[in-house]
């Protein structure tokens, strides 16, 4: 375990990836008295404008990671489609990467997580790996329409996925996905999406956050409501699942556990992510411990942070307006800042399009209800828009 951190002799975190994620890592790591190298193509990413330095480089760039993990006591990365390869024979040769990369190669493909998710005991909506229109007919006859057609490797935010409502959608399906590793899932009806932060250190154990309820359209998160408005039984069920999911994967550093409630109210594991995540954002002002200072502290080996709901929270995504595509700037800043409770949060981004992550507001409140009607009043109030020449 990491005891001092010397500022004269400084203690590197490398991190994979320049975004919001990786701006909040590098703050909360700057706050420790860390310093913080990122590794993105981006000049000026929004982590560029908090770290320490910058290498300019691809995520694919073996070189470059390679350059980064030797500038480093410990390596880690904000989002999970990089070059695992690359990673795992950086550890074989003793540098310290986390979460572990041969951990990370299985999460990036769906197909191969869900069948660790199974073999751990994790319960997960039906699941086929498949290849062509015969393979989808032949699962239609025994799970029924809709469908969801999933590409095992990439995809995020609602994209590599269809929902195959009938025979007529299989060949579109297909052609979008041409030459693509596939799986089908069954569609599930639930009452709610939510999700739960948990960490894992080698020397501390597990610690777990509040169950957080998931507002998505079209597949993209728009707000998250902390604590989760479901009974005591489901966040019991939920927490257990999270502790063991992340155990199965033998996980460092912080993870998110996506799930479903269901009409009959069990827990079902829609996905795991590991590394910090966007529905665990409340966690910076209503909790003791924000989920960046609990990633470092767990990739540092240092003692885990207490993970105790302060207040309750809903934190609200700022989105590219839809037809918006340009220099970003935020309408309403001051208005919002008035409201009781906001914290608001621009991740520094220069450029807007459709439904691209700008920012979020965290509202904290004494009671749920009243943090959720300021909620409200953000959502109408700031606006993410592109710069019109006149203001330039």
């Amino acid at each position: 375990m990491l005891d001092k951190i010397c500022t004269y002799y400084p203690y590197h975190i490398g991190i994979i990836g320049g975004g919001e994620l990786g701006k909040m890592m590098t703050i909360a790591a700057k706050q420790l008295g860390f310093n913080v190298i990122i590794l993105d193509p981006t000049p000026d990413c929004p982590a560029a404008q908090v770290a320490d330095k910058q290498i300019i480089a691809s995520f694919t760039d073996r070189e470059s990671i390679t350059s980064l993990a030797k500038s480093s006591q410990v390596v880690t990365y904000e989002f999970e489609y990089i070059d695992s390869q690359t990673l795992i024979d950086l550890v074989q040769a003793g540098h310290k990467i986390y979460p572990n990369p041969s951990t990370l190669q299985v999460i990036q493909n769906k197909l191969f997580q869900k069948e660790a998710l199974v073999k751990g005991g994790i319960p997960v909506t039906f699941f086929s790996p498949v290849k062509d229109r015969g393979d989808i007919l032949a699962l239609a006859k025994n799970w029924s329409y809709p469908l969801i057609l999933k590409s095992c490797i990439g995809g995020y935010d609602g994209r590599g996925s269809y929902v195959i409502k009938g025979p007529s959608d299989i060949d579109k399906a297909l052609e979008m996905f041409k030459g693509i590793e596939l799986m089908v899932e069954t569609f599930v009806p639930f009452v709610c999406e939510v999700s739960m932060i948990v960490v894992r250190s080698k020397s501390d154990g597990v610690r777990i956050y509040p169950l957080a309820e998931n507002k998505h359209v079209d597949n993209i998160l728009q707000h998250s409501i902390t604590p989760a408005r479901v009974s005591d039984s489901v966040v019991q069920r939920a927490r257990e699942i999270a502790a063991q999911t992340i155990e199965v994967f033998q996980g460092i550093g912080v993870f998110c556990i996506e799930m479903f409630v269901t009409l009959e109210g069990n827990i079902l594991v829609n996905q795991v992510v590991p590394r910090p995540h966007n529905s665990g954002h409340y966690t910076i002002e209503a909790c003791v411990t924000s989920q960046f200072e609990q990633h470092i502290r767990a990739i540092c080996d240092l003692p885990l942070g207490d993970t105790r709901l302060l207040n309750p929270a809903i934190m609200v995504n700022l989105l590219g307006t839809p037809g918006e595509q340009g220099r970003a700037v935020v309408e309403g800043c001051a208005t919002a800042l008035k409201i009781p409770g906001v914290n608001l949060h621009i991740y520094g981004k220069k450029e807007t399009c459709p439904n691209r992550k700008m920012g979020h507001v965290t509202i904290i409140a004494p009671a749920l209800k009243e943090a959720m009607f300021y909620g409200k009043q953000v959502a109408r109030i700031l606006k993410v828009r592109t710069l019109k020449e006149d203001e330039k």
